[in-house]
Protein backbone atom coordinates (compact mmCIF):
# COMPACT_ATOMS: atom_id res chain seq x y z
CA UNK A 1 0.00 0.00 0.00
CA UNK A 2 2.84 2.39 0.87
CA UNK A 3 4.43 1.74 -2.53
CA UNK A 4 1.19 2.66 -4.31
CA UNK A 5 1.02 5.91 -2.35
CA UNK A 6 4.68 6.63 -3.04
CA UNK A 7 4.26 5.93 -6.77
CA UNK A 8 1.05 7.97 -6.84
CA UNK A 9 2.79 10.88 -5.14
CA UNK A 10 5.76 10.56 -7.49
CA UNK A 11 3.45 10.48 -10.52
CA UNK A 12 1.66 13.61 -9.31
CA UNK A 13 5.01 15.34 -8.77
CA UNK A 14 6.25 14.38 -12.24
CA UNK A 15 2.96 15.52 -13.81
CA UNK A 16 3.11 18.86 -11.97
CA UNK A 17 6.74 19.38 -12.96
CA UNK A 18 5.97 18.44 -16.56
CA UNK A 19 3.04 20.85 -16.65
CA UNK A 20 5.24 23.62 -15.26
CA UNK A 21 7.87 22.95 -17.94
CA UNK A 22 5.24 22.89 -20.70
CA UNK A 23 3.77 26.15 -19.38
CA UNK A 24 7.19 27.77 -19.10
CA UNK A 25 8.08 26.77 -22.66
CA UNK A 26 4.66 27.71 -24.00
CA UNK A 27 4.86 31.31 -22.80
CA UNK A 28 8.54 32.07 -23.11
CA UNK A 29 7.91 34.40 -26.08
CA UNK A 30 4.78 36.11 -24.77
CA UNK A 31 4.71 39.87 -24.81
CA UNK A 32 4.81 41.38 -21.34
CA UNK A 33 2.89 44.37 -20.04
CA UNK A 34 6.07 46.42 -19.74
CA UNK A 35 6.42 46.23 -23.54
CA UNK A 36 3.32 48.38 -24.03
CA UNK A 37 1.86 51.65 -22.84
CA UNK A 38 -0.85 50.77 -20.31
CA UNK A 39 -4.00 52.87 -20.16
CA UNK A 40 -6.24 51.86 -17.23
CA UNK A 41 -9.11 54.16 -18.33
CA UNK A 42 -9.04 52.60 -21.81
CA UNK A 43 -8.80 49.19 -20.16
CA UNK A 44 -11.99 49.90 -18.23
CA UNK A 45 -13.77 51.00 -21.40
CA UNK A 46 -12.56 47.92 -23.29
CA UNK A 47 -13.54 45.69 -20.37
CA UNK A 48 -17.08 47.08 -20.45
CA UNK A 49 -17.25 46.54 -24.24
CA UNK A 50 -15.63 43.11 -24.44
CA UNK A 51 -15.82 41.40 -21.05
CA UNK A 52 -18.70 42.74 -18.97
CA UNK A 53 -21.39 40.82 -20.84
CA UNK A 54 -20.06 37.63 -19.22
CA UNK A 55 -17.93 38.79 -16.27
CA UNK A 56 -20.25 41.59 -15.14
CA UNK A 57 -20.00 45.38 -15.29
CA UNK A 58 -18.72 45.35 -11.70
CA UNK A 59 -16.39 42.36 -12.27
CA UNK A 60 -18.80 40.20 -10.26
CA UNK A 61 -18.92 37.21 -12.63
CA UNK A 62 -21.91 35.02 -13.33
CA UNK A 63 -24.07 33.61 -10.59
CA UNK A 64 -22.98 30.17 -9.39
CA UNK A 65 -19.78 30.60 -11.41
CA UNK A 66 -18.04 27.61 -9.83
CA UNK A 67 -20.60 25.17 -11.26
CA UNK A 68 -20.84 24.15 -14.90
CA UNK A 69 -23.73 25.47 -16.94
CA UNK A 70 -26.13 23.27 -18.90
CA UNK A 71 -23.54 23.10 -21.70
CA UNK A 72 -20.93 21.65 -19.31
CA UNK A 73 -18.75 24.76 -19.40
CA UNK A 74 -17.89 26.70 -16.28
CA UNK A 75 -19.55 30.07 -16.06
CA UNK A 76 -17.59 33.33 -16.16
CA UNK A 77 -15.81 33.88 -12.83
CA UNK A 78 -15.63 37.22 -11.07
CA UNK A 79 -12.56 39.34 -11.68
CA UNK A 80 -12.92 41.14 -8.37
CA UNK A 81 -11.21 39.88 -5.21
CA UNK A 82 -13.91 37.21 -4.66
CA UNK A 83 -12.78 35.30 -7.73
CA UNK A 84 -9.53 33.56 -8.58
CA UNK A 85 -8.13 35.89 -11.24
CA UNK A 86 -5.66 37.39 -8.76
CA UNK A 87 -4.34 33.89 -8.04
CA UNK A 88 -2.77 33.70 -11.51
CA UNK A 89 0.39 35.26 -12.97
CA UNK A 90 0.17 37.87 -15.72
CA UNK A 91 1.31 35.41 -18.39
CA UNK A 92 -1.70 33.19 -17.78
CA UNK A 93 -4.13 36.12 -17.63
CA UNK A 94 -2.80 37.44 -20.93
CA UNK A 95 -2.78 34.08 -22.72
CA UNK A 96 -6.22 33.12 -21.42
CA UNK A 97 -7.59 36.39 -22.77
CA UNK A 98 -5.75 36.28 -26.09
CA UNK A 99 -6.13 32.59 -26.96
CA UNK A 100 -9.09 31.55 -24.82
CA UNK A 101 -9.29 29.01 -22.04
CA UNK A 102 -9.35 25.82 -24.04
CA UNK A 103 -6.30 26.66 -26.17
CA UNK A 104 -4.33 28.06 -23.23
CA UNK A 105 -4.88 24.94 -21.15
CA UNK A 106 -4.26 22.64 -24.12
CA UNK A 107 -0.80 24.25 -24.40
CA UNK A 108 -0.24 23.04 -20.83
CA UNK A 109 -1.34 19.53 -21.72
CA UNK A 110 -4.77 19.80 -20.13
CA UNK A 111 -8.18 19.29 -21.65
CA UNK A 112 -10.73 21.70 -20.25
CA UNK A 113 -14.13 22.69 -21.56
CA UNK A 114 -13.67 26.41 -20.98
CA UNK A 115 -16.32 28.90 -21.96
CA UNK A 116 -13.71 31.66 -22.32
CA UNK A 117 -13.21 32.56 -25.98
CA UNK A 118 -9.98 34.01 -27.28
CA UNK A 119 -9.97 37.73 -28.02
CA UNK A 120 -6.71 37.83 -30.01
CA UNK A 121 -8.57 38.68 -33.21
CA UNK A 122 -10.58 41.49 -31.59
CA UNK A 123 -8.11 43.05 -29.15
CA UNK A 124 -4.48 44.08 -29.62
CA UNK A 125 -1.79 43.10 -27.12
CA UNK A 126 -1.75 46.62 -25.58
CA UNK A 127 -5.55 46.53 -25.27
CA UNK A 128 -5.44 43.16 -23.50
CA UNK A 129 -2.75 44.43 -21.12
CA UNK A 130 -4.82 47.57 -20.45
CA UNK A 131 -7.85 45.44 -19.57
CA UNK A 132 -5.74 43.32 -17.22
CA UNK A 133 -4.31 46.49 -15.64
CA UNK A 134 -7.83 47.85 -15.14
CA UNK A 135 -8.98 44.62 -13.48
CA UNK A 136 -5.91 44.58 -11.23
CA UNK A 137 -6.49 48.23 -10.29
CA UNK A 138 -9.77 47.27 -8.64
CA UNK A 139 -8.25 44.68 -6.30
CA UNK A 140 -7.33 45.39 -2.70
CA UNK A 141 -3.61 45.91 -2.08
CA UNK A 142 -3.15 42.42 -0.58
CA UNK A 143 -4.53 40.71 -3.71
CA UNK A 144 -2.35 42.90 -5.96
CA UNK A 145 0.73 42.02 -3.91
CA UNK A 146 0.05 38.27 -4.01
CA UNK A 147 -0.62 38.39 -7.74
CA UNK A 148 2.56 40.41 -8.36
CA UNK A 149 4.58 37.81 -6.40
CA UNK A 150 3.10 35.02 -8.49
CA UNK A 151 3.90 36.93 -11.66
CA UNK A 152 7.49 37.49 -10.51
CA UNK A 153 7.88 33.79 -9.64
CA UNK A 154 6.41 32.80 -13.02
CA UNK A 155 8.84 35.08 -14.83
CA UNK A 156 11.74 33.62 -12.92
CA UNK A 157 12.46 37.08 -11.52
Amino acid sequence: MRHRLAYGGLAALVLAAGSAIVWANSHADLPIAADFPIDIAKGESLYLESCASCHGANLEGQEDWQSPGDDGKLKAPPHDETGHTWHHPDSLLFTYTKLGGKETLAAQGMEFNSGMPGFGNQLSNPEIWSIIAYIKSTWPERARMVQAERTAADDGS
